[in-house]
């Protein structure tokens, strides 16, 4: 299945699970804490997740499922394709009325995004890439940026910590965006010069941003410079540094306490 018409699947399914999210949000949607330090669910997350499978998988049954909102299933592993998905990324700014939540969509093959989607449908902002087909906000083409001095990177506060930073603290100028797909998505889109976290993150937070990194030029790893991949047991990465080639590779060198590391 070319990865055009896994980009259109995905695209007709976000937008789907962008009118079920307006039709919530700010409606005092049904909330519940998952508890063990997972965060908060709505019943919009549930309802986007039920869709979303019904849908996609209805339409793709030999792929693997690994959502947000759905127990893993080993049998995805098995699989030679994948669809990761995050119903809602950012559900604490959904819950509290803010609209810089995202619907993050992906299809994996053998590890590797080749199709994703990254829908903001309160801000009207459609981020989308194919694997070897650019990358593209509301279809216009997107570049990651370098050269900016200090960088604008996009992270929660406890990143500027310095025991993260053995080879000295970067400077830089910190912002904060609440969806993860979302920050590795202005970045692609050259709106910032890098996103990174340094705990782990999980696979449906960043797998379709990746590719929109990718596909923009630039490159994304986990924080210690390690390839990301999607076909893992424990679906998460030990962190992302996401940035253009230069700037990433420098924000790396700090992070691993490098001997030269490169000015930023």
């Amino acid at each position: 299945m070319p990865a055009t018409d896994d980009l259109a699947l995905l695209l007709a399914a976000a937008d789907e699970a962008g009118q079920i999210a307006t039709r919530h949000f700010g409606a005092g949607p049904k909330v519940w804490d998952k508890g063990s330090g997972q965060g908060p669910v709505t019943e919009a997350d549930l309802e986007i997740d039920r869709m979303l499978q019904d849908r996609l998988r209805a339409a793709r049954p030999d792929y693997g499922w690994l959502s947000e909102e759905t127990a893993a299933d080993p049998a995805r592993l098995q699989a030679e394709r994948m669809f990761i998905i995050d119903p809602i990324d950012g559900t604490r700014a959904f819950i509290d009325g803010q609209k810089g939540f995202a619907h993050a969509l992906a299809v994996v093959e053998r590890g590797v995004p080749v199709a994703a989607v990254v829908l903001l449908p309160l801000m009207g902002l459609r981020y989308t890439a194919r694997q070897g087909g650019g990358a593209f906000c509301n279809g216009a083409p997107m570049r990651v940026r370098a050269g900016h001095t200090p960088p604008d990177v996009l992270a929660a506060r406890p990143v500027m910590e310095p025991h993260h930073w053995p080879g000295g603290l970067p400077e830089l100028t910190r912002h904060f965006r609440p969806s993860l797909a979302w920050r590795l998505a202005l970045v692609a889109e050259g709106r910032f010069d890098a996103m990174l976290a340094m705990r782990a993150t999980w696979h449906w937070d960043i797998a379709a941003g990746a590719l929109l990194i990718a596909e923009a030029g630039g490159v994304i790893t986990d924080a210690q410079g390690a390839g990301l991949r999607f076909d893992t047991e424990c679906p998460s990465s030990e962190g992302v540094v996401a940035a253009a080639p230069d700037l990433q590779a420098a924000l790396l060198a700090r992070r691993r306490g490098e001997g030269n590391a490169a000015p930023l």
